[in-house]
Parts: C-alpha cells; structure tokens; sequence
C-alpha cells in the first residue's frame, strides 16, 4: 500500500471555486481501480494551501489514474485556480504506530 500527498496553492478569492471542483475529482477518483480512500484538508493559518492525502494499493494503480483521461479531464477545471503546479510526494509504509485512542 501506498500513500500519495497532493499540495495545492490556490489563488486568494477562488477557495470556494476550488472546493466544489475537487469535490467532483475525489468523488470520480473512489471509482479508480486500485484506490484505497482519501482525504482532502486545507491548511489552517493558510487557507488558499490545499492537502490531499490518498491511499492506494500500489504505484502501479495510482500511475493508472494519475495518467488517466478521467484525472486529466477534472485537472483542467481546478488548473485555472493554481498557482502553481501540484507537488506530489509518494509514500511506502514503514511501520503503524497507534497511540491509546485507536482501541
């Protein structure tokens, strides 16, 4: 299993612009073969600085999505609204560490 961080910048005023077209990419991306679950958070002290966390059941899978037309087609409605372009960090599970609340 693979974890991918998506970081958006978007542009001051088009917050609300945004959050309504990424809704529809991450509602399509549930759908994509390989796909684990996801999350989607916005920075605290910086509202316009968007985090997408999402899990997938290898590289392989998100490569597939991340190439595919469905992700390209949602991309080109909140490209208008970026910055700059995504950053993108995959991740590979070293360890779990659970602290006393996940029982």
């Amino acid at each position: 299993m693979i974890r991918v961080i998506i970081e958006r910048e978007i542009a001051e005023g088009l917050e609300e612009f945004y959050e309504t077209a990424i809704a529809n990419l991450l509602d399509v991306m549930t759908n994509a073969h390989g796909y684990v679950s996801g999350e989607s958070s916005v920075e605290i002290h910086r509202p316009n600085r968007y985090v997408v966390i999402t899990r997938w059941t290898d590289e392989a899978a998100w490569n597939r999505w991340y190439q595919s037309s469905e992700r390209q087609e949602l991309l080109n409605v909140i490209r208008p609204f970026l910055l700059k372009e995504e950053k993108f960090t995959l991740l590979r599970q070293l360890s779990l560490h659970r602290d006393k609340w996940d029982k």
